[in-house]
């Protein structure tokens, strides 16, 4: 009985696969792929420097994905709050002499 019992467990390993060793990037669903989206120039160089960003996240894994939209969110934030803060034209001012009566 004991004689036979080594002869299936070796049969029994040799039918069992061996795992991959190596799982290339091509293979890995979860892998960076590039999304080529196409981003056209606004003219505006703060939000056209915010949006060239995105291509960043191409080359990430998803978790890293958040980093990069944080970072063009603050940019677009800080571009907008820009356009607040320049001063407009002068506003003109009425003299106390040529106020209407």
């Amino acid at each position: 009985m004991s004689d036979s019992l080594p002869e299936v467990v070796a049969e029994a390993d040799a039918a069992v696969p061996a795992p991959p060793t190596e799982v290339g990037p091509e293979d890995d669903p979860a892998a960076p792929a590039p999304l080529d989206v196409p981003r056209t120039a606004t003219g505006h160089p703060e939000v056209d420097m915010a949006l060239d960003r995105l291509a960043d996240a191409d080359h990430l894994a998803t978790d890293g994905h958040v980093e990069v939209y944080e970072d063009v969110h603050r940019g677009l934030r800080d571009a907008l709050t820009a356009l607040d803060a320049r001063p407009g034209p002068p506003v003109p001012t009425r003299h106390p002499t040529t106020a209407p009566q």
